[in-house]
């Protein structure tokens, strides 16, 4: 295992970690890491590809003075989680989470919000795990087969110089992840920094392809879907359409566009968001 993303981490991720519960499960030849903060009714939040729990890092504070206790991962491959076996992609993740929650829940059905590859990956869970998933809500999710090609990032391994790193990352932010310049602050580069170095699931292929549509009609939880306005992945035309494919799933309920947001949208508009996700949980 590589250093531990606390290492890497920004203060504001380190002040909240030290008030997190540290929890596990079996994963491969070592552990899924989970992170739990709050009591209530649980609510297991996935983040993004090359990412970690801190993905949700502004979405803490909020959901848990809503009554929510969270649970939130490090999917295998990210963070201090380790690769799973097998296959490194989202559908190698899946039967990781799905001996993973009854692990630490028992029989307990729960509400899966997943951002990104972990919409991927929660969507895959609910459709060949009914049983574990109470209710879905995809926030930017891919895998609906509605993109032909992949957004051009820079490259930032080969740089020794700090600076012309962050400048790097501060970059891809722009590209993918935020949509207003005034987003991408000293929080969202530090938190990227911290994340990329730990991403060995660096081969997926799944979120190009209509994976997720194809298993719509599978999932039988109620589901919803959050996303930014401005996400990058996708735009109004190509959300317009995404709209008309979300309904095959059988207990669809709505699509939530955040005005001004983009792929990250838990992040840029975090309360907005988190009043969108809290009303579809109801």
């Amino acid at each position: 295992m590589a250093r531990p993303l606390a290492e890497d981490l920004p203060p504001e991720a380190l002040a909240l970690l030290k008030r997190a519960t540290r929890l596990t499960s079996p994963c491969g030849d070592g552990d899924m890491v989970w992170h739990a903060w709050g009591d209530g009714e649980p609510l297991v939040l996935l983040h993004g590809g090359s990412g970690s729990w801190t993905h949700w890092i502004r979405n803490i504070e909020g959901l848990t003075a809503a009554g929510r206790r969270l649970l939130v991962p490090d999917l295998p491959g990210f963070g201090d989680s380790e690769r799973p076996p097998g296959n490194g992609d989202a559908d190698g993740v899946v039967p990781v989470l799905a001996e993973g929650l009854p692990y630490l829940l028992g029989t307990q059905a729960v509400d899966v919000a997943g951002f990104s590859f972990g919409g991927l990956c929660g969507g895959l869970l609910a459709a060949a795990h009914p049983e574990l998933v109470r209710r879905l809500v995809l926030v930017g999710a891919p895998g609906f087969g509605l993109r032909e090609k992949r957004l051009t990032l820079v490259a930032w391994q080969h740089l020794d110089d700090p600076h012309a790193r962050a400048n790097a990352h501060r970059r891809n932010l722009a590209t993918l992840m935020l949509h207003r310049p005034e987003s991408i602050d000293a929080l969202a580069v530090a938190v990227q920094a911290a994340n990329v170095p730990h991403d060995r699931m660096r081969r997926r292929k799944l979120a190009m392809t209509d994976i997720l549509r194809r298993h719509l009609g599978a999932i039988e939880c109620p589901v919803d879907a959050i996303y930014g306005e401005h996400d990058a992945l996708y735009g109004a035309d190509l959300l317009d359409a995404l709209e008309q494919l979300l309904p095959a799933a059988p207990r669809f309920g709505r699509l939530v566009r955040i005005p001004g947001a983009g792929h990250w949208v838990q992040f840029e508009a975090a309360a907005d968001f988190e009043a969108a996700l809290l009303e579809l949980l109801q």
